[in-house]
């Protein structure tokens, strides 16, 4: 009985999909290979790229032909612009940036929308509250974002909150067969179990508003990991000082120490003061972002 319920929901969400997305006239965009302008785009919108030493940004601009090769781009009632393709290729290859020779196998759209939607993939009327998918059944391999959501999220460093990458992260959670929050193919160094623990017990600490982490990241293990991957990309720092056990083990996962990254570039001999712009590269004065 239950597997002829679960059918059902499949062919009701197919038929949802073909009236909603299927019918609309998209707009891909034609992807040929890296323009060298791309560059300052990448420089004034991309944090994580400004951060990079120069033999790192050539390899972050491989890692993005390579994705916009495999991966179409496209706008649903909305126009598709070069930064959102690069918006989008950047939100893949951040989290996993460390870790050599890694492809999505999970992926082959992102379908952009003009704004919010609901569970019947409606941009008008009420309910619209999602910002980003990943899609399943009839949707498998692709997945929906809110286009002024993703540009937010590069916008503004300091809300921990990028919806490009926290779907990403649902794609690299689901690299093992499952998106359930404990992305395996990952762990080779940090065991599962303990993992577990710990999102159990910061998702109590959100429940009991004992914590800055997100609050939607207790709505189960699944989106407390992406939900912790955002604040780790987006406030390294900060995660460290405020849960360094969380800190440490997505410093595993992703195979990246954001946190020596920057403290590498602080001891440099260049002296940075109090109204420089942060060597973190999130634009802030450096008194009013890692100084704190």
């Amino acid at each position: 009985m239950g597997l002829y319920f679960f059918s059902l929901f499949i062919i009701l969400l197919s038929i949802i999909y073909y009236f909603n997305i299927g019918k609309r006239k998209p707009t891909t965009f034609q992807f040929t290979d890296f323009k060298p302008e791309w560059r300052k785009l990448l420089h004034n919108h991309i944090i994580y790229y400004r951060s990079l030493e120069p033999e790192e940004k050539i390899e972050f601009e491989r890692r993005i032909t390579r994705f916009l090769k495999k991966v179409r781009i496209t706008g649903i009632k909305t126009t598709v612009e070069e930064i959102d393709c690069l918006l989008v290729a950047s939100s893949a290859i951040i989290p996993t940036f460390a870790i050599p020779r890694f492809e999505y196998t999970t992926i082959r759209e992102v379908l952009l929308y003009p704004d919010l939607f609901n569970t019947d993939f409606e941009i008008t009327g009420p309910d619209r509250r999602i910002g980003g998918m990943v899609g399943t059944g009839s949707l498998d391999g692709m997945m929906i974002l809110s286009k002024p959501l993703l540009r937010k999220g590069f916008s503004n460093s300091q809300d921990k909150k990028n919806v490009g990458i926290h779907e990403f992260l649902h794609l690299m959670d689901k690299e093992d067969g499952l998106i359930d929050g404990i992305p395996k193919a990952f762990m080779d160094n940090a065991p599962s179990l303990p993992w577990m623990e710990l999102g159990k017990k910061k998702i109590d600490q959100i429940l009991s508003n004992q914590s800055d982490i997100n609050p939607y990241g207790a709505t189960n293990a699944e989106e407390f990991f992406a939900v912790a991957g955002e604040y780790f990309f987006e406030r390294p720092v900060m995660m460290h000082q405020k849960h360094p056990e969380l800190y440490s083990f997505l410093k595993k996962v992703f195979r990246q120490n954001l946190v020596e990254k920057l403290n590498h570039k602080l001891s440099r001999p260049k002296e940075i003061g109090r109204n420089d712009p942060c060597p973190c590269g999130s634009g802030e004065k450096f008194k009013r972002c890692c100084l704190q």
